[in-house]
């Protein structure tokens, strides 16, 4: 009609924090870059790219391909097929999954166990579930993003502790609600970082106030602790001393899925509760077959758990000496702290010009001004070839002014 004011129709998406576009035409995007073959040593064959240097995965261990892992994922698709008959709660429980949940139960001492289909989804229906209005959830600042996310999806008055500080964190259980339950939430390992959250007084704290406390493990387990049994362990602490440990199966685990290990009353609570649990698929036969056997190995071959703790001294330590600042890390984890995005992402793309596959990681997903490379270390990787890494990160930010 005459005179109608036409209103332009809205893009169908929202804009994109990461300038993809520009990344792209400054060849500095290399993300979503596919591996089209594992090589010895943890090295890669990346499309377009030819072998690299894996210095941006999660087989902190090297288990990615080990025999006896790829062995029992085939028996598992032998005996049960690739799915199963739906989800867990209803027809898709198989026996597969009752011994992984065992195998996880034992490797953490707990009385149960229960899995799902990611640690993301873990960490969603756990923290979502459990919570009440009365309730507060107390998240340290840096968690992963999983976490924060069960955080505000739950009904809970949700508050942050600034990052492992423990004066903040006794401030916060203080003015929680009396007559509610209180819950803290920590990584064990931080996945950007690579510290290690102060156990032994968050749990003093969460005994002081009757506090519950949940600490994920995705990026602790076969890094931490003499054995590689994760946080408790490394700290030498009980057992009984986390009261809901939640892991992934698809870091040091070369499989796929999450788990949450505790008491009897909490597993049977989640597998009747837990939203995320009882309307997704279970984890896949062959998953939960590599899964059993990652731990297995983990046991068996104590070597790994020892090579990852020493090689990630002499990496880090070779950068830290050429003046890199790598924060407060501890573990596996290497962030080399580059500063503003530019020089993160020109340095990735020094490192990938070498051979050496490792990412930029920016703002927002770390605060402006902290930009850097995130290298993780494995107990694949030679020392040379470590060695080399370093040299290679060394001379880019010298060439890039990040280190004189």
């Amino acid at each position: 009609m005459a005179g109608e004011m036409t209103i332009e129709r809205p893009p169908l998406t929202p804009e994109m924090l990461l300038p993809v576009k520009e990344y792209k035409e400054r060849d500095l995007y290399f993300y979503l870059e596919a591996t089209e073959e594992l090589l010895p040593n943890g090295r890669v064959n990346v499309i377009n790219h030819g072998e690299m240097i894996m210095l941006g995965g999660y087989s902190y261990l090297g288990l990615i391909g080990h025999p006896k892992i790829n062995a029992a994922a085939i028996a598992a698709v032998d005996k049960y097929g690739t799915g199963t008959y739906g989800v867990r709660l209803l027809a898709g429980s198989l026996k597969i999954h009752n011994e992984l949940e065992a195998r996880i139960a034992e490797f953490k001492q707990t009385e149960a166990a229960v899995t799902m289909s990611s640690g993301y989804v873990t960490n969603l229906a756990t923290i979502s579930s459990m919570l009440r209005k009365n309730d507060t959830v107390i998240c340290d600042k840096l968690n992963h993003a999983s976490i924060v996310d069960g955080c505000l999806l739950a009904m809970a008055k949700f508050v942050r502790f600034r990052h492992n500080d423990m004066d903040h964190l006794e401030r916060r259980l203080r003015e929680a609600n009396p007559h509610g339950r209180k819950l803290v939430v920590a990584d064990a390992v931080f996945s950007m970082d690579g510290d290690i959250i102060d156990l032994p007084e968050m749990a003093r704290l969460c005994q002081k106030y009757d506090a519950y406390l949940m600490i994920d493990e995705a990026h602790s387990i076969g890094v931490i602790g003499e054995t590689g049994h994760g946080i408790e362990e490394h700290f030498d602490l009980p057992p009984d001393t986390v009261d809901i440990k939640m892991g992934t199966l698809s870091k040091t685990i070369p499989s796929a899925g999450g788990y949450v290990a505790g008491s009897e009353e909490l597993v049977t609570f989640l597998k009747h509760e837990a939203r995320a649990f009882i309307f997704s698929a279970a984890v896949p036969p062959a998953s939960a077959g590599a899964a059993i056997a990652a731990f297995d190995v983990i046991e068996e071959e104590p070597w790994r758990v020892q090579k990852i703790q020493s090689t990630y001294h002499r990496f880090a330590g070779k950068l830290r000496d050429a003046g890199f600042d790598l924060l407060q890390t501890e573990t596996a984890i290497v962030p080399v702290v580059c500063g503003s995005t530019p020089a993160a992402a020109s340095l990735a793309k020094h490192c990938q010009d070498n051979g050496i596959f490792v990412q930029a990681v920016v703002s927002p997903v770390v605060p402006e001004g902290l930009a850097r490379l995130r290298a993780c270390v494995s107990a694949a990787h030679t020392v040379e070839d470590l060695d080399f890494c370093a040299d290679v990160i060394i001379e880019g930010g010298r060439k890039l002014g990040v280190i004189s």
